[in-house]
């Protein structure tokens, strides 16, 4: 394979090749995928990929100085990241609350 063609290849990775990566587990995955939190190419339902560098750009948390800016203009958005507190949550046990 050509070198310039490999350069401009993006790797998708299966659930499972993510979940490694981020050190999570596989159902964590498909968690945060259903709840929006992160992108997916869903090729079929049963076929879905997941390109690494959108998924840590979704993952990253927003810098606090943008965060900062926004306040004080007076222009508050909801953070369209993941917190810590949010992923969390996502795992929290239904019994206990």
């Amino acid at each position: 394979m050509p070198e310039q063609a490999k350069e401009k290849k993006t790797d998708f990775l299966t659930a499972r090749q993510l979940a490694e990566v981020l050190q999570i587990s596989e159902s964590s995955v498909h968690r945060l995928r259903r709840a929006g939190k992160i992108p997916a190419v869903t090729l079929t339902p049963r076929l879905i990929r997941y390109n690494l560098r959108d998924v840590k750009g979704a993952l990253r948390p927003r810098a606090a100085s943008a965060k900062q800016d926004a306040e004080s203009h007076g222009h508050v958005e909801p953070d369209p990241q993941l917190s810590f507190e949010e992923f969390d949550s996502t795992f929290a046990d239904p019994a206990k609350s």
